[in-house]
């Protein structure tokens, strides 16, 4: 039998999603807490994997079991066993040909930046930060020529192990609620670091050390030493993975991102 599961989590104290010798992931943390409901180890694989910092609130995995529970036990007997900073917001059978990673066909992520001159307390590691002031409608010119298909290896990290730096951005937005600028982005795929590094471009330009234009400057140059420096990772939420609708898969768009902000 495959279940698949939906996920959130607040990052700031896991070193990322993937399993490592160390532990301290949440996959770490989520295969232990299965492996209490199952009697028997589990292995989960996600829809994306995020950095350490990086939170989620809408991340999918499945995993295989010959072990019979209702879904109720995948759900409050796995959150009874997980550590403060991850629960399971719902679980759902699946047929075997469902696979959390290879079977969405887009991903969607969110960047909170607080903008005022004195750094986060309340909301630490849960934004990102900056002090000065910046022009919103030069962001959002800037996001409109980050749309469509582009080689995006100016925004790429040294280490990214895709095989193609060539994505298709179909959505970069930016809005601003009071002192808080919302960023959202929404590709079939995405570079290891782009947001982050998307997000340090785009606050350049809201600070006007660089005009809009900037970002057709980038990529045709396709070198990331010119761009701006990747950007704190406290901020980045993946709100999660896009299916086809005849898997049937809960789509929580009215997560508690949208309604803090509101």
């Amino acid at each position: 039998m495959r279940v698949a599961l939906g996920i959130e989590y607040c990052g700031t104290a896991f070193h990322g999603w993937q399993s490592q010798a160390g532990g301290g992931t949440v996959q770490d943390a989520l295969e232990s807490a299965l492996r209490e409901i199952a009697g028997v180890p589990v292995g989960v694989m996600c829809a994306g994997r995020t950095d350490a910092g990086v939170h989620a609130s809408h991340q999918v995995v499945h995993f295989e079991t010959s072990v019979e529970r209702p879904l109720t036990a995948w759900v409050r007997g796995v959150n009874s066993n997980l550590p403060a900073g991850v629960a399971v917001r719902w679980a759902q059978e699946v047929g075997d040909e469902f696979h959390a990673r290879f079977s969405a066909r887009g991903r969607r992520y969110r960047y909170l930046l607080l903008n005022r001159p004195q750094r986060p307390g309340l909301w630490a590691g849960r934004v990102g930060w900056f002090h000065g002031t910046l022009e919103l409608a030069a962001m959002q010119e800037a996001c409109g020529r980050l749309l469509g298909e582009h080689d995006f290896s100016a925004f790429r990290a040294a280490g990214c192990q895709a095989k193609s730096p060539v994505k298709t951005l179909s959505r970069a937005e930016v809005r601003q609620c009071g002192n808080m600028f919302v960023f959202d982005f929404e590709a079939s795929a995405f570079l290891h670091h782009m947001v982050r590094n998307l997000v340090g471009t785009l606050v350049y330009i809201g600070k006007e050390a660089q005009s809009p234009g900037w970002i057709d400057e980038l990529l045709q140059m396709k070198d990331r030493k010119l761009a701006a420096p990747t950007f704190s990772p406290d901020g980045l939420y993946f709100r999660g993975p896009i299916y086809e609708p005849h898997w049937g898969l809960p789509d929580p768009d009215d997560d508690f991102l949208d309604g803090l902000l509101k």
